[in-house]
């Protein structure tokens, strides 16, 4: 047992962050979808709130990034145009929804619930400044390989279903995110088939929508 701490990244962690993403997304992920310090840079000075991070003994081994938008959880969107390219210059200081840009473990740490907590931190940020959702986009690498056997949305209900497992809407789903629909397009990522499942997760706190 080791202590884990989940904080708010700060400019003294940006090459670790780096490093990082290239842990966690080899090719075929796009190596240019990496972050990098300009990008880090937007994420600490615009929302800092959003800029969480997953610590053993100094290494960090997990990190989670977003911002604030108002959407519509009904209205399809690609990666790019909703997160200004992972830039977040688009970040709205009162909007009704935290957005998830990125998340990711280290692949020595995975399976310790640590991509958990990061979420479990980011919905108590949502409860905290009181936005109605937390919504982002779900790869589906699983998908590729039965893609044609189904439709994305066959597939989600059979993931949501436990006929299919993948990697990472299982975790999300694991996680109290529930998908709201299919974003096609969504980012440059041949596993999914370039789509992703638009996964939420609502705030018990708020009421309901009407």
């Amino acid at each position: 047992m080791v202590p884990l701490t989940i904080r708010n990244y700060a400019r003294g962690d940006f090459a670790k962050l780096v490093a990082l993403q290239e842990q966690c997304f080899p090719p075929p992920f796009p190596s240019e979808l990496w972050w990098n310090e300009e990008q880090l840079s937007e994420h600490v000075t615009r929302f800092p709130e959003g800029a969480l991070c997953a610590e053993i003994d100094g290494i960090i081994v997990g990190s989670m990034t977003s911002l604030r938008r108002n959407i519509d959880p009904n209205t399809r969107h690609h990666w790019s145009s909703i997160t200004d390219e992972g830039y977040i210059r688009n970040h709205e200081a009162d909007g009704n929804t935290i957005y998830v840009v990125d998340i990711c473990v280290a692949p020595n740490f995975r399976k310790l619930g640590i991509g958990k907590w990061l979420m479990q931190s980011m919905y108590e940020t949502v409860v905290r400044l009181d936005c109605d959702n937390l919504l982002g986009g779900g790869r589906m690498p699983g998908y590729g390989d039965v893609a044609n056997e189904m439709t994305p949305e066959q597939y989600i209900e059979q993931v949501v279903e436990g006929i299919l497992h993948d990697p990472v809407i299982t975790f999300l789903l694991q996680c109290g995110r529930l998908p709201i629909g299919i974003a096609t397009n969504y980012l440059e990522d041949e596993q999914s088939c370039h789509h992703a499942a638009l996964m939420e997760w609502r705030n018990p706190f708020k009421k309901e929508r009407v």
